[in-house]
């Protein structure tokens, strides 16, 4: 019984140690690092770029646009979500664990496991279940992560006309489907088990969808330009 103690806590001490060096190496891979110190809070270091721009020239540009006289009343971008689906988890749990992997090396932070809220029999889904992996990203490693997206990620689509600004919910938030994970660099093509699309949800406060999708558009983001016109 011993032997079994002592086994058990050396396969969670080999756990731990894998997940600590998938973070450092997501983190790595996923773009400029910022440095902590000794407790693990973050040393002063200077503001994203995209974080710069939209302080210092997307609000006075929106503000002149559509005739708002506060800064505050300009829509802001409060976090960013990125879903994977991976429901071949149910029949093989390393596809979950791949999955997962991937998703920290993308957005350089440690994705949550989500679960089946409920039992549905006709999918052979059991509540409980890990179905999906889901990160949130807040701050300036939101905004290195757009900033990623936009200049790195989003050109390298295949056969790229320009994003549909369709994918507005009426509040103002964004929702962009990818069809597969390898647009970003930070994957290697033969460490990857299978192609796997996302969902990333851009959650924006206080807007609406024009004034959303200008924010956006000012950002970088590069939508159709005859749709985006008609929303306008």
């Amino acid at each position: 019984m011993a032997e079994k103690v002592l086994d058990d806590k050396a396969k969670a001490k080999a756990a731990a140690a894998k997940k600590a060096g998938l973070e450092k190496q997501a983190s790595k891979a996923a773009g400029p690092a910022f440095e902590v110190n000794a407790a693990g809070r973050e040393l002063p270091h200077s503001a994203p770029r995209l974080k710069a721009r939209y302080k210092d020239a997307v609000v006075p540009a929106l503000m002149e646009r559509h005739g708002l006289r506060n800064p505050h009343q300009v829509p802001r971008l409060g976090k960013i979500v990125v879903n994977v689906g991976v429901s071949e988890a149910r029949d093989n749990i390393q596809m979950l664990d791949a999955a997962r992997e991937e998703l920290a090396l993308i957005t350089g932070q440690w994705p949550q496991v989500r679960r089946a809220a409920k039992s549905i029999s006709n999918f052979k889904l059991r509540e409980g279940m890990p179905i999906g992996v889901r990160v949130t990203l807040r701050g300036d490693h939101m905004w290195e992560f757009l900033d990623r997206l936009i200049t790195v990620a989003i050109p390298r689509i295949r056969d790229f006309r320009g994003l549909e600004p369709r994918g507005f919910d009426g509040s103002g938030n964004f929702n962009l489907g990818l069809k597969e994970q390898m647009i970003f660099p930070e994957l290697k093509a033969e460490r990857v088990l299978r192609q796997r699309g996302m969902n990333i949800s851009f959650v924006i406060d206080g807007g609406r969808d024009a004034l959303s999708l200008d924010l956006l558009r000012e950002l970088g983001m590069p939508f159709k330009q005859a749709a985006a016109a008609g929303r306008n």
